[in-house]
Order: structure tokens, then sequence, then C-alpha cells
């Protein structure tokens, strides 16, 4: 398909190397929980695959529960360890205000139907969890806390959360992080960080959709939410996926992602995009964020017009996350970070990625004049 893709951030095309591991696991007979000759082999290919990303990520084969997506391994992190914590009598959960929906709207869940009381941390203007606040609440109700659940990196700006820190500050509070726009892009030791989960999304990476990952620390039992034959420690059941297993762990340890190539890129368009649109402002520019990711302001606009007009100039971007699209309101992230609703409501992301070039760079900001014009008129702001 031609044209200009610039939402890397959504999902990132699928490494060849990855889709060749996939349909040769497809090819294989055998369900891995099996006994016999065919589950045994196909038990082995899932196994080798676990290790091989327990070195990627810097733990424990055994601490790795395979999900069928970054979603279901978030739910999975905080509504066990919530229930853990609850029968200890903490009904606490602390979120930052930045959180994707796969983490807000389980914290939500909470509150409804399980009696939690949610604590939004605040951002500062660059969107970076505001540490004294949590230091300050720590102090306060830390025997109340069940669990501190932070994102390794934001989806919307990129901007990468001081997770290590955030430990410190928790102590002994399971503290939990979504790394599914990190991994593989910055440096990320499951270890080094000290949190009790970490979710990871094989469709990030360029592995296929359908798959995803929680790595829970040994010893950490929780509650599960599906059961069955008890795959997974038993916190997990279902038929191991066996070729999305396999393909995702052949795509994390591919080393073709250039992360100081990416950000070249990245920094080149928020350099220009200020000077093509006068006024448009890059947010969260002064925070440390990830190789890809962009989001521009553009006042006088309405992010849903430009979403269109940009793809009508043949260049994907977003206006957010693609989890909740379609539905028109002002991001909650940009919100958090002083935004006001008109103001949150003007923005694109731009996220490139492994395939991404200069050209695709210099194609975007050939045709953002004239979509912003367009937005603008259309916009009546």
């Amino acid at each position: 398909m031609s044209g200009i893709y610039l939402d890397h951030a959504a999902t990132t095309p699928m490494l060849e190397n990855a889709i060749a591991a996939m349909d040769a696991q497809l090819r294989t007979l055998g369900n891995p929980s099996s006994l016999h000759t065919q589950g045994r082999h196909t038990r082995k290919d899932v196994e080798d695959a676990r290790e091989a990303l327990a070195k990627e990520l810097d733990c424990l084969a055994s601490e790795i529960i395979f999900t069928a997506s970054g979603t279901e391994a978030n739910n999975t992190a905080i509504k066990g360890i919530y229930w853990q914590q609850k029968a200890l009598g903490k009904n606490v959960v602390v979120i930052s205000a930045i959180e994707h929906h796969a983490t807000l709207d389980p914290a939500a869940w909470l509150a409804e139907h399980e009696g939690a009381e949610i604590i939004y941390a605040p951002v500062t203007n660059d969107g970076v969890v505001d540490l004294d606040f949590l230091r300050a609440l720590v102090s306060k109700r830390g025997s109340e806390i069940a669990l501190i659940s932070v994102m390794h990196a934001n989806n919307e700006t990129g901007a990468i959360q001081p997770i290590a820190e955030i430990v410190k500050i928790a102590g002994d509070i399971a503290v939990h992080t979504d790394a599914a726009q990190s991994f593989k892009k910055v440096p990320l030791s499951f270890k080094s960080l000290g949190v009790i989960a970490l979710s990871i999304s094989a469709h990030k990476i360029g592995g296929p959709l359908g798959i995803g990952v929680l790595v829970l620390r040994r010893g950490v039992e929780i509650p599960a939410l599906l059961h069955g034959g008890g795959q997974e420690r038993e916190i997990r059941s279902g038929t191991l996926n066996a070729p999305a297993i396999v393909a995702l762990a052949t795509a994390a340890q591919d080393k073709t992602y250039d992360a100081a190539a990416i950000a070249k890129i990245r920094d080149n368009f928020a350099a220009r995009v200020t000077e093509v649109v006068p006024g448009s402002f890059v947010n969260a520019l002064n925070a440390d964020r990830l190789p890809g990711i962009v989001n521009v302001t553009f006042p006088g606009t309405q992010s849903d017009t430009l979403l269109l007009l940009m793809d009508g100039e043949s260049v994907s971007c977003s206006t957010g996350s693609a989890c909740s699209a379609g539905v028109h309101r002002p991001s909650h992230v940009l919100l958090a970070m002083g935004h006001d609703e008109i103001s949150a409501m003007s923005s694109l992301r731009f996220s490139f990625g492994r395939t991404s070039t200069q050209a695709d760079c210099d194609g975007a900001l050939a045709v953002l004049p004239s979509v912003i014009a367009r937005g603008r008129a259309a916009s009546g702001l």
C-alpha cells in the first residue's frame, strides 16, 4: 500500500523473520499442553521462546506469562495485585493521569465494582509524573496503597517516566508498569527497574497482533482472570498460542531497530514542523522521550479533521491512542499536561519506526501547511 505511514506507535509492520517463524510454527502440529511427541515438540518451541524473551527483558523465564494482548496483561496485573492486597486491607490504587486506557479502565472498574479508591498522580507540563506528589502520598497513605501503576513511556507524547525512582519511593508497595511502547525502543530491564509486574505487546515491536506478555516477579501469586487448564502459573489459563509466541520471541531478538537514526528523523520533524506551521508547538519537548514519537499541537484546528485531511494526502498519523480512536474527545494526556479542552483536541501524533525514512518526514511536512489551513477553515475556531 502506497503512502507515508507515521503511526508506528499504534502498530508497526511485522518483521519478515517473525512472519517466517510464525508461518513455520503454524505448520507444526501439537498442543503445547499435550504429553505426546507432537505436544512436547511444540512445548519445547514455546519454552525456547520464553527463554529468549527472558533474556531480552532481563527477567527469569519463569516470570513470563503469555497473554493475548498488552491490555490483558495490564488487566491481569492490576486486578490481580489489587485483589491480593485487598485481602490485606489495602484498597487504594495509584495510577498516573496519563495512562493508556488499558490501565485507566481496569482501575475504574475496580473502583466501580470492587471498592477501590483511585488516586491519579499528576504530571508536569512535559508529561512526567510528579515525584513530589508521590512522595507525599506514600508518606501519608502508604499503608493503604495496594498498587502503583505508571507506564514506562507515554503512548501519545513519548515521555519516558522515572519508574526506577517511583519504585524507590514506593518501598514495599507493589509497582506495575506498562512498557508496551518502550520495549526494544529504549533500554528496558525488569530486574533493574525493580517493579513487581511489567506488560508488553508484540505488535509494537514487529511481532504479530494478538499476543502480549505479563512479566510477574517470581513468588508473587495473584488471582486469575481466566480459569481453565491452569497454564502459565495458573494465572492465565488457555491453550498457548505457539505460533504467535515464537514470532514474538523472533521479533524481540531482532537488532534492526536503529534508535539513533529514528530519533534523528524525529528531531528533524520536530524542529521543522514549527517552521512550516507557525504557531504550532511540540508537546513534552523537554522530556526524555522515545525515539519515534512527536506530538504536535496546531492551535485553531480539530484533530479529527486534521487526521482525515492528512489521510487524504496519503499520510497516516494519529490523534492519540488507536484503542480509543473514533471517539471525539480531548486527550486526557494533554489535559493532564495543562492543555485546555480546545487545545487538547487540536493535536496530532506522528510516530516513526524501523521503516521510516527522511523522505517520509519531508513528505509529511510538505503537506502540513495546506492541511492545517484547510483544517482551520473547517473548524471555525
